[in-house]
């Protein structure tokens, strides 16, 4: 093989192959989708899922995570983003490297599926939503940064507001819902659980083909 054929095999290689730059808090639920779907032509990579709490960063690392793949060759690029936050700057750079991304404001809204969250959102102002992830991680994403399991009367301050805590939940899972009605007695909130499964990521997904 000459020297300009091996440069160019890794191009080549993924031509057929879609991207999906994805929130590391649906990496999980992507490669959920991913098998259901049979979709061998689909890879992942995620960017940090703390960038949940900074969505200003958002915008500007997938702006180098497009440029990046496009340099690796890949044929086709997906964002695994809502808006999230961004104020439309990731949409900004969505039309600058005509690339999709999933359509809705966040991924509570597409888990339930945009349709729904639009018919209950202003019933919703006053719920916490936690998802499959968040549940997993709700040590990790809440408890000890907001530090209440040292100051327990900071959760007047930082969940006062709400009424009760929405468990969106993408499977089902006993231990999971343990730790959301859990979440709900800690933040003094009323608790609902919503079966929502992958809600719209899975057509989302199924259009990659």
């Amino acid at each position: 093989m000459d020297a300009t054929a091996a440069i160019d095999a890794p191009a080549r290689s993924k031509a057929g192959t879609v991207l999906v730059i994805a929130c590391g808090m649906i990496a999980r639920e992507v490669l959920a989708v991913r098998q259901r779907l049979g979709f061998d032509h689909l890879e992942l990579t995620c960017l940090p899922a703390d960038y949940h709490f900074h969505p200003d960063r958002i915008a500007p690392a997938m702006d180098e995570a497009i440029a990046r793949a496009k340099e690796e060759g890949y044929g086709s690029i997906f964002v695994g983003y809502a808006d999230c936050g961004t104020g439309g700057l990731l949409d900004r750079v969505c039309e600058k490297h005509s690339v999709e991304r999933i359509a809705g404001p966040h991924c509570f809204a597409f888990y339930q599926g945009l349709s729904a969250f639009d018919r209950i959102g202003d019933d919703d102002m006053t719920s916490f939503y936690v998802t499959d992830f968040l549940c997993r991680q709700f040590d990790a994403f809440f408890v000890r940064p907001l530090g209440l399991d040292r100051h327990p009367e900071l959760i007047a301050d930082f969940f006062g507001n709400y009424e009760k805590l929405v468990y969106l939940a993408q499977t089902e899972d006993p231990e999971l819902e343990k730790v959301a009605i859990r979440a709900a007695a800690m933040l003094g909130l009323a608790y609902e659980k919503r079966a929502t499964g992958y809600g719209d990521l899975v057509p989302a997904l199924a259009a990659l083909r």
